[in-house]
């Protein structure tokens, strides 16, 4: 398989790629996913990270993943279009409204991510709990994941969130060590597959649950990615997703290279070969795409519902 990048490429790599464009659809689908997230005051990361898939999550698989604790986020990493400055105070009311969001678009499988909050103590684990157990009072069966920053490393804070035994626990790794201070900036490698391992550890059931993912396209090599699998393979992570990094702003990180479908199917075998349980590999995977599938595929065949 050819390397994944050119170490230094001279000029970008030009116009999308076919596999790249996206049909812009909308429908009753996604007015519905719409009128929930307007009308009850959320945000999703579906919006504040300009996703390509939003028309398809939003339009046909009526899914969205929201992100709580404001739309402010308290880091500078290169590849996000995230708010960036100081957050505004913790909104008390935002997992109620969570909870009824999800009531009202039938959800079984329900994705919460984040921003960064090192403003505060905990770095938001408090809020993520309350926001479980909202959305499971008021939605019994509903599966809860949830995409978790790095905590700075605060394990007591990470214990708030295992004690509500998310359904998945995602901490996405993004890229390779050699590039995590010019894409992560003050996130660290060691301390991501740490939060990880902890994950696995509070694990209650043979349910795989642990899932990270990366971004391909930032000026990695294939040897580096192997070696991430191995990696997250030895730390507990059972559910990966890697996809194309696409600068979502002319001012983010540069994009080296489009990654072909080949190579996203390749490294999908290398990746189960090295023993995760789920592999999602493709120009368009998210962490959150498709989340409602990773999940039967990997609990030998479970519903969702």
């Amino acid at each position: 398989m050819p390397d994944l990048v050119r170490r230094r490429p001279p000029i970008p790599p030009g116009p999308r790629p076919p596999w790249l464009k996206v049909r812009l659809a909308t429908g009753e689908s996604y007015e519905a996913v719409r009128r929930q997230v307007v009308g009850r005051n959320l945000h999703t990361v579906c919006e504040e990270a300009r996703c390509p898939n939003i028309f398809e999550c939003w339009g046909q698989h009526r899914t969205a993943t929201f992100m709580v604790l404001g739309d402010v986020c308290t880091r500078h990493c290169g590849f996000c279009s995230v708010r960036k400055g100081a957050p505004g105070a913790v909104d008390a009311g935002e997992p109620q409204r969570l909870a009824e969001a999800v009531a009202a678009l039938g959800l079984r499988h329900a994705v919460i991510t984040m921003v960064n909050r090192d403003d505060l103590a905990d770095g938001g684990a408090a809020h993520l709990a309350s926001c479980t157990r909202a959305i499971r009072r008021r939605n019994p069966g509903c599966r809860v994941e949830l995409l978790i920053s790095d905590l700075r490393g605060n394990w007591e804070a990470l214990a708030l969130v295992l004690d509500e035994a998310p359904d998945v626990l995602a901490h996405n790794t993004e890229t390779v060590p050699r590039l995590y201070q010019r894409v992560r900036g003050h996130c660290d490698y060691a301390t991501t597959l740490a939060l990880l391992s902890r994950a696995r550890a509070a694990r209650r059931s043979e349910v795989p649950m642990v899932k990270s993912g990366l971004m391909l396209g930032l000026g990695e090599t294939r040897e580096e990615l192997v070696a991430v699998f191995a990696d997250l393979v030895a730390s507990g992570c059972e559910i990966l997703t890697l996809g194309q990094y696409l600068p979502p702003t002319a001012k983010a990180l540069p994009l080296e290279r489009y990654v072909t479908p080949d190579e996203f199917a390749a490294l999908r075998e290398e990746a189960l070969a090295l023993g995760f349980v789920h592999v999602e590999s493709g120009p368009l995977v998210r962490s959150s795409y498709h989340a409602h599938e990773h999940t039967p595929v990997a609990w030998r065949g479970a519903s969702v519902g």
